[in-house]
């Protein structure tokens, strides 16, 4: 399979590793031919790694992986172009945070959130929400936590969604695990966690944990 993963920090350059590390050919996009971390990054995960702008790398891919922060998500794809989104399955990982004011704050909140804006300005995408909940290092291994924790998907066509699990799946999050909240609206939800992982990964002093759910029979 071939991805576009849109970001060249953290957060995209591990998933674009992974999914090399996988079998798959990765283009990993930013706004510049010449992003010097997306060079570097190309180079270090070998065969099946390549660097591209926004446009060429959701061009190569045949699913795209918005990885860019969310107060940025509708410019860098915008950047890459409605026409290389339409019919694809776009995973949104990011998160609407920025500190104002010395305060970690969220834009959009409560009535809006970046996964629907997505799904709003590229009607033509399947966008599905996940792995924002956790850490980038758990999101393609989620075997750093123990226990039976879950994560999150939520989007408006089931078929894109069976797509992310398999894909989720491949990471090591086992189906049973992978808890479908609905359509594109509950992206909300999870992006409001952002604020309380924050506060936690603060008390616990690192970033590997996730929530685990239990209910009752």
């Amino acid at each position: 399979m071939r991805y576009a993963v849109l970001g060249t920090g953290e957060v995209g350059r591990t998933l674009g590793g992974r999914l090399v590390e996988l079998g798959h050919e990765v283009r990993l996009g930013s706004r510049t031919p010449d992003n010097p971390a997306a060079a570097q990054w190309a180079a270090a995960a070998g065969a099946g790694a390549q660097a591209g702008t926004f446009a060429q790398a959701a061009a190569f891919g045949e699913v795209v992986v918005n990885a860019v922060g969310g107060r940025v998500a509708l410019a860098a794809l915008e950047a890459a172009g409605a026409e290389n989104l339409d019919g694809k399955v776009l995973v949104d990982v990011s998160n609407p945070l920025a500190i104002e004011e010395g305060e970690l704050r969220l834009s959009p909140v409560g009535s809006d959130s970046v996964g629907e804006q997505i799904q709003r300005a590229f009607p033509q995408a399947r966008v599905v929400k996940t792995l924002n909940t956790v850490n980038c290092r758990v999101m393609v291994d989620p075997a750093l936590v123990p226990g039976e924790h879950q994560v999150f998907v939520c989007g408006e066509e089931a078929g894109a969604k069976e797509q992310v699990v398999a894909l989720l799946g491949e990471f090591g999050w086992p189906a049973r695990r992978v808890l479908d909240l609905g359509g594109i609206r509950e992206a909300r939800a999870v992006e409001m966690w952002l604020p309380l992982w924050i506060g936690l990964m603060r008390n616990f002093g690192h970033a590997e944990f996730n929530l685990e759910l239990r209910r009752a029979r």
